[in-house]
């Protein structure tokens, strides 16, 4: 019996192990679809920020922002308390008198815990592109992934009053997607739209990515990611049941991917008459967004008709925030912002325990603390070192004032540079 108790602990922790490091390839993907998505100018720096902000998630997530989101011992439901670092991993006498309620390592746990902080911070990234501070955005990510994500997952995923309310939100659509688009859109109105993106007549002026290859395949490198991000959060697989569960959440999370790709292919088609291919790979990245908050309950055919819904809704969202003047260059925003929402709420069509109330609560708290701690902090950067680069230096791009190289130096001219 001991030895299969060491077994089923080894084997959930190394699926752990091995599903983080799927996410933390989704840092990749983030940073070749941004790269992608992005003027030729602001290359460099976008991938400056990337690689970055993974590395500032992982020491501020081991600091600090591990013991709020999952403490010892809470001081309730909303204040978790503050300690430091991480605590020794779990002893073989420990897990063998747990009666199976030690199933993994707590190192392991860390581990997987903190690629979904990095994903937060990623999305952050996007939507202030080409115009935003590098070292304004690194102070920010240091807040984020320190406090304000810890705080609000420890509202969930840590016990605390969501969670005790019955919000449902299985691998992140709130906690993770909704939460970085809504520091994303706070630091997004504080800055300000690119220059030359709206008309003061009222027009909208499309600016296309440099490099749509590369975005791609930051869409396929995200879609594969994914499943360590929806399947590792079922946290075990030692057992039939288990595992036959993995594979479920496996299988809608890609036909929630597919049925997102087609619906706004198809939505896109319609209103363009064009196959727009950014929004086919934002219509991939919503169904992933749409299903997150749930992929284990529905049938493979609702997981599609839910990330459909979810490519419909980006291509609107998308259109919506362009006519408001408000700039995402890489639609971060409306992928895990608007269709994070219709996720946590599209729960209620399969998992018989979610309540619509419950899920509007998470909705509006996660969005309202988020947004409202992240515009602070963003406000309080400002003031002290600016967050908006000087407008010469937008116009020249900030791979040079900001990083001192260029991506393409053989092939950027002075016409791309516009």
């Amino acid at each position: 019996m001991d030895k299969l108790v060491e077994l089923s602990y080894a084997l959930d922790t190394f699926y752990f192990l091995m599903s983080g490091a799927l996410v933390m390839w989704m840092a990749a993907g983030f940073a070749m679809l941004e790269a992608g998505l992005v003027r030729a100018k602001n290359t460099t720096e976008i991938l400056t920020k990337n690689i970055a902000l993974f590395a500032i998630a992982c020491i501020m997530y081991m600091l600090f922002g591990y013991n709020i989101m999952y403490p010892d011992e809470a001081v309730n439901s909303v204040w978790p308390g503050i300690s430091f670092l991480l605590g020794d991993d779990h002893t073989t006498e420990a897990v063998m008198s747990s009666g199976g309620e030690t199933y993994y390592s707590k190192m392991a746990d860390f581990f997987f815990q903190v690629v979904f902080v990095a994903t937060a911070m990623s999305i952050v990234s996007g939507a202030v592109a080409e115009r935003m501070k590098l070292w304004s955005f690194l102070a920010f990510a240091i807040v984020m992934t320190g406090f304000i994500y810890p705080l609000q997952g420890y509202w969930k995923w840590g016990a605390g009053f969501l969670d005790g309310l019955g919000f449902l939100d299985f691998a992140g659509s709130g906690v993770v997607h909704m939460c970085g688009a809504s520091a994303a859109l706070a630091g997004v109105l504080l800055l300000g739209a690119r220059k030359g993106k709206y008309g003061a007549d009222g027009s909208i002026n499309p600016i296309p990515g440099c490099n749509m290859p590369l975005a791609t395949l930051g869409t396929f490198i995200l879609w594969m990611g994914w499943f360590g991000f929806n399947g590792g959060s079922e946290l075990k697989i030692s057992d039939i049941g288990e595992a036959n569960s993995v594979a479920m959440v496996f299988v809608n999370t890609n036909t929630a991917a597919a049925g997102g790709l087609v619906a706004a292919l198809l939505t896109a088609h319609f209103m363009f008459g064009k196959a727009d291919l950014s929004m086919t790979l934002n219509g991939a990245l919503a169904g992933l967004v749409a299903i997150t908050a749930e992929p284990l309950t529905p049938s493979p055919l609702l997981a599609t008709v839910i990330g459909a819904v979810g490519g419909v809704i980006v291509v609107f969202s998308i259109l919506a925030w362009d006519k408001l003047k408000i700039d995402d260059p890489v639609g971060a925003i409306s992928v895990h912002g608007v269709v994070g929402m219709w996720g946590l709420i599209a729960v209620c069509f399969s998992n018989e325990e979610a309540s619509f109330s419950a899920q509007l609560i998470g909705i509006v708290t996660i969005f309202g603390f988020v947004f409202f701690s992240s515009l602070l902090t963003w406000y309080l950067i400002k003031l002290a070192m600016g967050i908006r680069v000087s407008e010469e230096e937008e116009y020249k791009g900030v791979d040079f004032s900001e990083c001192g190289m260029e991506a393409y130096p053989e092939f950027t001219t002075e016409g791309s540079k516009r």
